[in-house]
């Protein structure tokens, strides 16, 4: 009969050409560790199987009493405050949080194998996952719950916001200001929450009367240097808006940078309006007026949801949706009645209407 090969911190260590030491501090998520060995070591960690012998050694049933969770990265206030939600409440609950960042699908693909050896169940904080890859962990009876995901082809447990109602609100906020030429400044192509948000928009211009303009629509990325460029653009227009619904806080902030550029002022001869309610949306001048998420509930809901799948409750709702709300501040105002201005590449032209 022949004897299991019990595979080692040191073969692991070998295998990546790194000290056992090295290993520890990646399978540990010690930030001491460059991104190349980072990959490296966790290759040699999948090559050589060593995350089962990992989960192996966990509590009685192969249990960690570990949850993963992987995010695109930690540097926005955005991510941070689902993650914060997530991991109180993970820790409330008497288990421990492993976090990994993926910044592209390769990567994505590499987390995602490794936190399933060495966690019970898998937080998914990445809005392109392809549903391949999700199909393939719900085949593989991982315990997952998406959050911020489209999931229009699957159906797994998730957890989401009205991102749709959210931006009506904006929209009917500077509808009942006034604003008729309202620019807006999208998400990247492929998220769910930039499609549901272009919507909101566009329909709470026909329930106005307003035609939908697309020269009034400029593509963002959801962070600060894409609002600038956008906003740049929308205030090129042969006739500017008088007000900018960004589909981020970040893009909004990117809006008012473009607007300030300009020698223009926010609010009085531009309004913006935001999406998210991230911490620093109440401390820039002017503090943003924005459509707040419950980011730290969306992380918290998530980690319930998991929770009661891994002791074996089935959650009351496998698809939450949270609602959104309007927090007005001072970015927003009435219009210019008597002015119509044109921003032109040497400065601003005030014109009579």
């Amino acid at each position: 009969m022949r004897r299991e090969v019990r595979v080692t911190l040191k073969d692991v260590a070998k295998l990546a050409g790194v000290s056992a030491v090295t290993v520890s501090n990646v399978l540990n998520h010690r930030p001491n560790v460059s991104e190349a060995t980072r990959t490296r070591v966790q290759e040699a960690i999948q090559r050589t199987g060593y995350t089962a012998n990992l989960a192996a050694r966990g509590l009685a049933g192969g249990r960690t009493n570990t949850v993963g969770m992987l995010v695109p990265d930690l540097s926005s206030q955005y991510m941070g405050e689902i993650v914060r939600g997530a991991g109180d409440e993970v820790r409330r609950s008497g288990m421990e949080m492993l976090i990994s960042t993926a910044s592209d699908l390769t990567r994505e693909r590499h987390q995602v194998a490794f936190l399933r050896g060495i966690t019970d169940g898998l937080l998914l904080l990445l809005p392109r996952t392809p549903d391949e890859m999700l199909v393939g962990l719900e085949q593989a009876g991982i315990p997952v719950v998406v959050i911020d995901h489209r999931g229009n082809k699957i159906m797994l447990p998730s957890v989401d916001v009205d991102n749709y109602s959210g931006a009506r609100l904006a929209m009917e906020h500077l509808l009942a200001l006034g604003h008729r030429r309202i620019g807006l400044v999208s998400g990247p192509r492929g998220y769910g929450a930039s499609t549901a948000r272009l919507q909101g928009y566009k329909e709470a211009l026909l329930a106005a009367g307003l035609p939908f303009d697309k020269t009034l629509v400029a593509a963002g990325d959801f962070l600060q240097p894409g609002g600038f460029s956008a906003g740049k653009k929308l205030l090129s227009l042969p006739d500017p808006p008088t007000a900018i619904f960004a589909a981020s806080d970040l893009m909004a902030f990117g809006v008012m940078e473009a607007i300030k550029e300009q020698g223009l002022r926010v609010p009085q001869d531009i309004s913006v309006i935001g999406f998210d309610d991230i911490p620093m949306a109440s401390q820039v001048y002017p503090p943003l007026t924005t459509i707040r998420q419950p980011l730290y509930q969306m992380g918290v809901a998530a980690a319930r949801m998991m929770i009661a799948m891994l002791r074996g409750v089935k959650p009351p709702s496998s698809r939450i949706t949270l609602p959104t709300e309007l927090v007005e501040r001072a970015s927003t105002a009435r219009p210019l009645r008597h002015s119509h201005r044109l921003v032109k590449e040497k400065g601003v032209v005030d014109e009579p209407s």
